[in-house]
C-alpha cells in the first residue's frame, strides 16, 4: 500500500478512530496502525498530536493501558472529578483574574490538567506546578465566581 501525507485533521481524525476500535499502548503501534490504514507519520508528528488532543491512557479490563480520548467533565463536577478535588485541593483564593489553587504535594498537574479538560467556559488555562495551580479566567468577576465553584465542590 502506498502512504500519503495527511493533513493534521486527517491525521487527528484517523487517531480518533483507531483508539476506538483498537487497543493502542504505545506511540510506536500507533505510528504502525496509521501507516498501515496508508498515512505516512513520524513519531515526532504522532507525539504532537496525542499531546494536542489530550489523550489519555486507561487501564482496559485485561490490565494494560491504551490511549483514549479524555472525558470530558460536565459542569457540575460530578463524580472522578469531585472525589479528585476534594481529596486533592487544600485551598482556593482569587488575585486579580487569576484563581490560585494549592494541592496536596504532587497532585497539582493532575488538577490542573482534570480544570482543563473541563468544560468550565471560565477557564482560559492553568499553570501547574507540584503543589500551586494558576488559574486564568477572562476576568476578576469569572475567578471569584470559579474560586465559589471550587469552594462548593470542597464541601
Amino acid at each position: 500500500m502506498e502512504l500519503s501525507v495527511a493533513g493534521k485533521k486527517e491525521r487527528q481524525d484517523a487517531i480518533r478512530k483507531l483508539i476506538a476500535e483498537e487497543t493502542i499502548q504505545t506511540q510506536s503501534e500507533m505510528v504502525a496502525a496509521l501507516q498501515r490504514i496508508g498515512l505516512q507519520v513520524t513519531q515526532g508528528t504522532v507525539s504532537r498530536d496525542i499531546r494536542e488532543m489530550r489523550l489519555v491512557k486507561i487501564m482496559t479490563p485485561d490490565g494494560v493501558y491504551c490511549y483514549s480520548l479524555p472525558r470530558r467533565t460536565a459542569p457540575g463536577g460530578t463524580g472522578r472529578f469531585s472525589r479528585m478535588m476534594t481529596e486533592s485541593v487544600v485551598s482556593v483564593e482569587t488575585a486579580q483574574n487569576l484563581v490560585v489553587i494549592k494541592t496536596l504535594s504532587g497532585s497539582a498537574n493532575m488538577v490542573a490538567e482534570a480544570l482543563d479538560s473541563s468544560s468550565w467556559r471560565e477557564i482560559v488555562g492553568t499553570l501547574a506546578g507540584d503543589n500551586t495551580i494558576f488559574m486564568a479566567t477572562h476576568s476578576a468577576q469569572e475567578a471569584e465566581n470559579m474560586r465559589l465553584r471550587i469552594q462548593e465542590l470542597l464541601k
